[in-house]
């Protein structure tokens, strides 16, 4: 006998945080340390989405 598949569960893994960021809903970490920007006298924060791994810099 063979092993039914759900469809729609297996789509949902497939895609499960991929749809969130390409909609702007990443879930964003601070990466370890914050640096000073010099000529902007501001505190510079580097973040990481856990999903798919984008990086932005963040000015505090």
């Amino acid at each position: 006998m063979s092993n039914v598949i759900n469809l729609k569960k297996a789509k949902q893994r497939r895609a499960e945080g991929k749809t969130l960021c390409t909609s702007g809903f990443h879930k964003w970490q601070l990466l370890a340390g914050r640096r000073f920007d010099v000529k902007q006298g501001r505190l510079v924060s580097t973040e990481r989405c856990q999903r798919c791994g984008e990086e932005r810099i963040k000015l505090t």
